[in-house]
């Protein structure tokens, strides 16, 4: 996968808009009426108070505590940027908070304390305990990591764990036991050298000397060469407990024989003189951010039997953090545990090992865009495994259990895997899914619209996110102006411009305009004021000659002046076959509206094309289609004549002998709840709708809008489909990123 390009502005944008920050918090109980708040707040507030403080334990059931961690930094060692302080920590800590709940549905705060003093870091820490079922430490420097963390695992009874250290051993640990399993050794007999002894890399040798490794077979080296027994440059007490009995003195010489090398230090620290030196299929785990100590490309050509693993996500076998903090903390929190011990470490390290042996799904082999098996190349899970979630949690509850650190035991863990299942949100893969696919198929996209900034900023992302290529419609002056205001002059280098007065096909397609509505009452000047002056039509034009694979319009006009443009070009009207698919996610749903564009008022033959339509989109978004048709009515009763078409359209379908569920009419929450679908035992739906097909474009506009506006669904569409090629149609509230959205499902041709 290639590294995302993006710039100053766009980082800036993407934390300011469309609010500042990563995450807001909202409430999960109902704070409606005055009995809301009373239960709520006084006097409701003061029963489980009183439980609370008479059995503190209950504070898990009670409180939102069992699923709530601080990821708390002094900014003292940001990233690879230093000392920033505790504020300019925050963005990062932001993040990681975010981190927490997508990958592993924990609830975070992230929480900034402005002191280097670790007697007061621990104080702070320690007076919010009662907060929290769980502290992550981040981004805070040697020594002081050690003597924070130590204190704070003493000092408290939820798990304090600083993922600097050992997030990355526990990823580390995961990737070297395959490795040695590729390679045919075994992790008691291996020399290991290690280059960079701070937190990472401390910790990384104490988890793998927990794993079997032997104290003298593991060689640490610093910036002043081997930790050795009597060496006092340099040293502290964390470094002490790793030195031996050698005479070795320098990295080089440390990596004569060697089996395994893990660094966390430098760019360039090991050269290929190095790697050569190394035994018979050498493990290179080469961590160092944002550049590894040596390149895999170096050591394979040095070395074709080198296992290389980096910490970048642009090579294959990535040691990423991710695949770690979540989910041990998913397991600590539900086993309400007292700590995160070396035990859940290792069992977490291990299940994702077992994980990277097993077949890789479909779903993830289509994010990345390539096959993955295990092997060289593939000894970690990739971060967006959807197994991960079901199966890293088990592993460390069980060994939390197992080793007494748990408060309250998992007595059904069959029912537990299956409770992790249903955390995580189905619309992330999907989406990621559609990326995936763009990215592999790198269509030329046009923006018609390229006088509006949103429009430019969404060409440029589409590009500089290797997706495609942007051709961009507009005048060169004007769409330089307008980038260089948005704060992404340089990108006027970058994006290929295209108008009427420098493309040589003007007369070709006015040509081709004038065939189609030259009996529609247009005449040679009104052909020439359509092709080389508006630019929806022109960018039509450019898509139905194969001058581009999709088009991106409609963020400056309503969207029916929009599909009327179209409409002199391609057959998109509602004779045509062709409908408007809005796809609304809410609450890790993803149901589709149509039509949402095209019908006025169909009939039930409309509905049936509609419910086609609707059922190809939704395969295309990775859903097994589900198709409803809703009313006021469920199978025939109240009965109305308004009602009569969404009663025929199902029998429509019946006689086209469609490959899909479907069944109407019935009311919306029918469609879309189990529940009620029980009272009609009769329903050909195996499960809750996904395809709502309405009665007309009114109520499929109303639905949309009043899901956006009271609920805050995320809405993509209408998606344009039914016609011979990939147009999306944007809202003319667009964002950016919305219409970046649209186009990747037309380079998708979703639709």
């Amino acid at each position: 996968m290639s590294k995302p390009k993006f710039t100053r502005e766009e980082a800036l944008a993407f934390h300011l808009e469309p609010t500042p920050g990563k995450f807001e918090i909202k409430a999960t109980v109902p704070m409606t009426t005055q009995r809301d708040l009373s239960l709520a707040y006084s006097p409701g507030v003061a029963v489980p108070c009183e439980d609370i403080a008479e059995n503190p334990e209950l504070a898990y059931d009670y409180t939102n505590k069992g699923n709530l961690v601080a990821v708390v930094s002094n900014g003292t060692a940001v990233l690879g940027l230093g000392n920033l302080g505790a504020l300019g920590s925050k963005p990062v800590m932001e993040g990681k908070a975010v981190l927490f709940k997508r990958f592993a549905d924990v609830n975070s705060i992230d929480i900034e304390l402005d002191t280097e003093d670790p007697d007061e870091f621990c104080k702070a820490v320690k007076l919010m305990g009662p907060t929290f079922g769980g502290i992550n430490l981040e981004d805070i420097k040697a020594p002081e990591c050690f003597i924070i963390e130590q204190r704070l695992k003493e000092e408290m009874d939820i798990p304090v764990f600083h993922d600097d250290q050992h997030g990355t051993a526990v990823i580390c640990a995961a990737g070297l036991i395959n490795a040695l399993h590729i390679s045919g050794k075994k992790i008691e007999d291996v020399k290991i050298v290690l280059n960079g002894a701070g937190a990472a890399g401390i910790a990384c040798i104490e988890l793998l000397k927990s794993m079997g490794a032997r104290h003298e077979n593991c060689i640490v080296c610093d910036t002043k060469g081997v930790i050795y027994q009597g060496r006092t440059e340099g040293m502290n007490q964390w470094k002490s407990a790793h030195a031996i009995s050698t005479d070795l003195r320098t990295l080089e010489e440390a990596m004569k024989g060697a089996d395994v090398f893990l660094g966390v230090s430098v760019k360039g620290a090991v050269t290929p003189e190095m790697v050569e030196a190394m035994a018979e299929n050498p493990v290179i785990f080469a961590m160092a951010n944002p550049d590894p100590e040596i390149t895999p490309e170096e050591a394979h050509e040095i070395r074709a039997d080198a296992i290389v693993a980096t910490g970048r996500s642009d090579y294959p076998n990535q040691v990423n953090n991710v695949l770690g903090f979540p989910y041990l903390f998913r397991g600590a929190l539900d086993i309400h545990a007292r700590a995160i011990n070396d035990e859940m470490k290792i069992a977490c390290a291990e299940a994702l090992a077992e994980l990277a042996r097993e077949d890789v799904p479909d779903e993830v082999a289509l994010a990345y865009g390539k096959n993955l098996s295990f092997g060289r190349d593939y000894i970690i899970p990739t971060p967006f495994d959807p197994r991960l979630i079901h199966r890293i949690p088990p592993a460390v509850a069980r060994a939390g259990m197992q080793t007494g650190a748990a408060r309250r035991p998992i007595v059904d863990m069959d029912s537990y895997e299956l409770s992790l299942k249903s955390r995580m949100d189905p619309t992330a893969s999907i989406l990621r899914g559609i990326n995936a696919r763009a990215r592999a198929n790198q269509a030329r996209m046009i923006f018609a619209e390229g006088d509006d900034p949103r429009v430019l900023r969404a060409a440029v992302m589409y590009q500089r996110s290797g997706l495609g290529k942007s051709l961009v419609v507009g005048r060169d002056a004007d769409v330089k102006a307008k980038l260089e205001a948005a704060g992404m002059g340089d990108a006027v280098r970058e994006l290929e411009i295209v108008n009427a007065a420098n493309t040589r096909h003007l007369e070709l397609y006015k040509e081709h305009l004038y065939g189609r509505l030259q009996r529609k009452g247009h005449d040679l000047k009104d052909i020439h004021r359509l092709a080389a002056r508006d630019r929806h039509v022109f960018g039509s034009l450019m898509l139905a000659h194969g001058h581009g694979d999709g088009l991106i319009t409609g963020a400056t006009r309503k969207s029916a002046h929009v599909l009327e443009k179209i409409n002199y070009v391609f057959d998109a009207d509602a004779g045509s076959g062709a409908a408007g698919i809005t796809a609304l996610l809410h609450n890790g749903r993803i149901v589709l509206i149509a039509d949402t564009l095209v019908h006025e008022w169909p009939d039930e033959n409309d509905l049936a094309d509609i419910a086609e339509r609707g059922a190809g989109v939704a395969r295309h978004l990775g859903l097994e289609p589900r198709v409803a048709f809703v009313s006021f009515s469920t199978f025939g009763y109240p009965v109305s004549e308004r009602a009569e078409k969404m009663h025929i359209a199902p029998t429509v379908l019946d006689s086209r002998g469609v490959d899909f569920e479907y069944e109407g009419e019935m009311t919306v929450d029918v469609a879309l709840n189990a529940k009620s679908q029980a009272a009609y035992p009769f329903s050909r739906l195996t499960g809750p709708a996904n395809v709502l097909v309405v009665p007309a474009r009114h109520s499929a506009s109303i639905s949309v809008k009043l899901m956006q506006e009271m609920a805050g669904a995320t809405v993509i569409g209408p998606i344009l489909t039914g016609i011979d090629a990939s147009i999306q149609i944007c809202s003319s509230v667009s964002t950016a990123n919305d219409i970046l959205n649209m186009a990747v499902l037309a380079a998708c041709k979703v639709g």
